[in-house]
């Protein structure tokens, strides 16, 4: 469970960048999240949110700054106290397996320190899935889930690692608004019982505790051309034609290829 003095300040990062093959992801970012109620970073889609969400997870590493989650900031050890909900494209549910497939196969790694029999049914009511609701209850296959219930086993799964800090992106992607508003409640909920959430969205919820806005970085402008060195090893000078100089240039490269040819013949008679 969260330490004392998390409350003031949970997740701490300063100039935070990441750097991609085509150009900044996210740069200069400085947080100051707290350690109770909900934080959600808003951002259009490019603004590099999810990529910021798994760096707070410890699970993509930046190319600058400093980052300090539940007091470490070591990538290995946040990652213990960190746990993600469902991130689209990284830990994708299986849609041939069930509910409780996806709920054994997350106990697991933990079968030798949990004995615990209720654990399941404690993170499902958690995070807001009721499974007797469902058409084969926990036997019902994840492709027969709706994206709010989804979301919400995403969440159950996390929970199961007991995290300090949970991570769920995003969090208006396919909801109604309802279904918004009801799982941001599940998420402000989970923070009364002292876990830290954070949370991305495209437009942030009005009931969110903290709201980071995160603008798009723009790509960097490609090298300016270097003109191919002459012979001597002296750049060439280029030339800027337009389409009022073209025929201009065509009637001069005529005439230098004229005086070249009278040049030749002269050469020859000689």
């Amino acid at each position: 469970m969260p330490g004392e003095g998390q409350e003031a300040r949970a997740i701490l990062a300063t100039g935070l960048s990441l750097k991609g093959g085509h150009g900044w992801v996210y740069r200069d970012v400085d947080l100051d999240i707290p350690g109770r109620g909900v934080t959600v970073i808003a951002g259009e889609s490019g603004s590099g949110r999810t990529s910021l969400l798994l760096t707070l997870g410890g699970r993509m590493r930046p190319t600058g700054g400093t980052l300090m989650a539940a007091g470490h900031t070591r990538a290995r050890r946040i990652r213990r106290v960190t746990a993600l909900g469902l991130f689209d494209g990284v830990n994708d549910l299986d849609d041939a397996l069930s509910v409780r497939d996806h709920i054994h196969e997350r106990l697991r790694p933990h079968a030798l320190r949990r004995r615990d029999g209720h654990a399941a049914e404690g993170a499902l009511a958690r995070a807001g899935l009721d499974v007797s609701g469902l058409p084969h209850a926990d036997r019902t296959l994840v492709r027969h889930l709706g994206r709010d219930q989804r979301m919400r086993l995403g969440i159950a799964l996390a929970l199961l690692d007991e995290p300090e800090i949970l991570l769920v992106d995003d969090l208006d992607d396919g909801l109604r608004e309802d279904q918004r508003a009801g799982l941001v409640s599940t998420l402000r909920a989970l923070s009364r019982q002292g876990l830290t959430v954070v949370a991305s969205a495209t437009e942030p919820p009005h009931d969110a505790d903290t709201v980071i806005p995160l603008t798009s970085t723009p790509a960097e402008p490609p090298p300016e051309p270097v003109p191919p060195p002459l012979p001597n090893g002296t750049p060439a000078e280029i030339a800027v034609v337009t389409p009022e100089d073209a025929p201009e240039m065509a009637v001069a490269a005529t005439e230098a290829a004229a005086e070249v040819a009278v040049v030749e013949t002269d050469k020859e008679s000689s």
